[in-house]
């Protein structure tokens, strides 16, 4: 019995269920499935090395679903395999026909997108939002390449996907940093969701872009098994070649193969039901009949390879006092000030001392954000990615690191974490422990204008403080430090903490306000300084400006309390009683739009029903450069005068 006879075989059993499983769902996309039933079905019954009881293992093979939307096909093959699934790590079940057949359920942990926090480690991430997870395979051939591992990541990719700029940005990034243990796979069945796909995706202008970006692209039937497992195997023999290129595979399919009826245009996302349901069947039957297709027991996967090296025990970290002696930069302390960008590349530096699970990743700006701390120390550059002119694929690598169990801290400019605010939602859908630091925040920045502020992003990162993970934490820690020992205070309790976090860090430098001994945690505050008419609350570089406000307001007889707010979420509770212990009286000061602090303080409010009174400053018009940070503020009404007046009227209205 030959080896294409068996693979068609697998191929009719696993579309057939693809089409049963999303009828049974009333949604889905079973004629995606299909195009990839060969494909998918060399892979998991005969060329990847895993463990179907145990998907997520470290040593196994991985394969992300770029175009997620097709993940039936997978799920039938995870059905038929007995692959693990389950909420429980240690107690995963095989996934049966019935959960299959139970795709899209609000009980089930069968997604209708590949979704791994809900209980399928077969995935590394959440996919379906597309253009990301080739980037999410690069991250993960680069956690395997850092622990010697010998495994592969199939990453396949739809053709209409591969407009995404995303892609090419991974395709970049791949061969920056020769990480030939990924093999994109394009499946090009020609139709997207609305039209057939451009000429610039067909397979002929794929096989030139690939080629012209530096990788061996291979043109095949998508639909002859003998040619998916010698593209395959082609891969394999390459991987460990230095002078070989990547290799790519453009693999020409049918969208709806085996069923004619469920052929060309108007078929995407919609499942075959009532008569269109039995005629799709008999004509897969039909194409079974043609192809010789006979079932077979003779496939057999490979064994994954053997573990080859274990990661070190992580150590304490050094305090900031210690680490910048450490580093040459403890003259630094006794000017007063220091930058929170630079505490961050002080932090990251000890961190990856530390911590051998602490990866770095920047996007050609790491002279300003200070992660050249990091990537210049000779025991520490292997485990520094330079992502370039790149955040998307920046934030989908550092989600890849993540699910190959490093500790990934992506930098940027805040301003430009803006792009990828796609690719850390999707991040965050999938359970990634990453760490995302924005410099240059807020308009401190001046100078350079709007064009490199960042303004709306604190009401998006908290709008993530808003929900809860599965495991009850919270969606996004939004931390904004206001001094050096706060910001890598801060940094160790990031590293510490399983979850996404993101941390705004400014251009100027900002006075001390703390020392070593202060402690600072997630969700937390610090009360500078205790008063009893009026509470200011603010964070980042606008305590500075509050407390300069605090001098001046005590010249006039008002008493007020300063509260460090530099976590979102925070203890709502204890900010009220704060409140009440100044009659109410709430001023939140923050340099960026509305959405923020003052209104995660107006929603607690609201929440709580008691008698409060409540003024919002934050920038509310459009900045300009400036040729100074004092100019900005008053231009953005939130000088130290405008912070005291607002004071003043707020008491003269209670």
């Amino acid at each position: 019995m030959s080896f294409d006879s068996t693979i068609h075989a697998k191929a009719i059993e696993l579309t057939r269920l693809n089409y049963e499983m999303t009828a049974a769902a009333g949604s889905g996309h079973p004629t995606s499935g299909a195009s990839l039933a060969h494909i998918v079905s060399v892979l998991m019954y005969q060329h990847m090395r895993y463990e179907p009881a145990n998907p997520d293992h470290p040593c196994s093979d991985r394969l992300v679903l770029s175009e997620g939307h097709a993940v039936p096909i997978v799920y039938a093959a995870c059905a038929d395999l007995g692959v693990g699934i389950g909420t429980d790590p240690d107690n995963l079940r095989p996934m049966t026909r019935e959960d299959a057949m139970s795709l899209r359920a609000m009980d089930s942990v069968v997604d209708g997108h590949p979704n791994p926090i809900e209980g399928f480690p077969f995935f590394d991430a959440a996919t379906g939002s597309l253009g990301q997870g080739l980037s999410v395979a690069a991250g993960l051939a680069a956690a395997a390449k850092l622990d010697g591992l010998d495994k592969r990541v199939f990453c396949i990719i739809g053709d209409g996907e591969a407009r995404e700029g995303q892609i090419w940005e991974a395709l970049d990034f791949i061969v920056d940093h020769k990480l030939t243990a990924v093999l994109p796979i394009f499946n090009c069945n020609l139709y997207a969701q609305s039209d057939e796909v451009s000429p610039q995706q067909t397979p002929e202008a794929l096989l030139r872009k690939l080629e012209a970006f530096g990788y061996e692209a291979l043109d095949i039937d998508g639909h002859q098994p003998t040619a998916v497992l010698e593209a395959l195997e082609h891969h394999a023999q390459k991987q460990h070649d230095p002078a070989a290129r990547p290799v790519a595979i453009v693999a020409r399919t049918v969208k709806g193969w085996g069923s004619p009826s469920q052929q060309g245009h108007g078929h995407h996302g919609k499942p075959a039901e009532g008569e269109e349901m039995t005629t799709a069947i008999a004509e897969l039957e039909q194409t079974a009949r043609e192809l010789g297709a006979l079932a077979d027991t003779a496939l057999k996967r490979p064994l994954m390879s053997p573990r080859k090296s274990e990661a070190k025990a992580a150590t304490t970290p050094p305090t900031f006092t210690e680490a910048m002696k450490q580093q040459g930069l403890d003259s630094a302390l006794g000017k007063g000030k220091y930058a929170t960008r630079r505490a961050y590349g002080v932090a990251l530096r000890a961190l990856g001392h530390a911590n051998p699970r602490i990866v770095a990743l920047d996007g050609d700006v790491k002279n300003s954000t200070f992660a050249e701390l990091f990537s210049k120390d000779d025991a520490l550059a292997d485990r520094y990615f330079e992502c370039r002119i790149a955040e998307q694929n920046m934030a989908s690598v550092a989600a890849g690191l993540s699910a190959g169990r490093k500790v990934p801290f992506a930098s940027t400019f805040a301003k430009f974490c803006t792009r990828a605010y796609d690719q850390i939602e999707m991040a965050v859908n999938s359970g990634a422990n990453f760490k995302l630091i924005g410099s240059h925040a807020g308009i401190s920045l001046a100078a350079d204008g709007p064009s490199q502020m960042s303004l709306p992003d604190v009401a998006w990162f908290r709008s993530f403080a808003t929900m809860k993970r599965p495991d009850g934490t919270p969606g996004f820690y939004l931390l904004q430090p206001s001094d050096a020992f706060q910001a890598y205070a801060l940094m160790l309790e990031m590293a510490e903490y399983d979850g996404p976090c993101y941390m705004r860090t400014l251009r100027p430098d900002t006075a001390f306000l703390y020392n070593d001994n202060d402690r600072f945690s997630l969700g937390g505050h610090q009360v500078v300084v205790q008063g009893r008419d009026v509470l200011i609350v603010a964070a980042g570089y606008m305590v500075h400006q509050a407390n300069a406000a605090i001098e001046k307001l005590d010249a006039q007889g008002i008493d007020a309390t300063l509260v460090d707010l530099y976590s979102i979420p925070f203890d709502e509770d204890a900010i009220l009683d704060l409140a009440n212990e100044n009659n109410g009286n709430i001023i939140s000061i923050e340099d960026n739009y509305g959405g923020g602090i003052g209104s995660a303080i107006a929603d607690a409010v609201s929440a709580d029903g008691g008698g409060f009174n409540l003024i919002q400053m934050h920038v509310r018009k459009l900045p300009k450069s400036g040729r100074s940070t004092d100019e900005l503020m008053a231009y953005c009404g939130l000088s130290v005068d405008d912070i005291v007046a607002q004071a003043v009227q707020l008491l003269k209205l209670v």
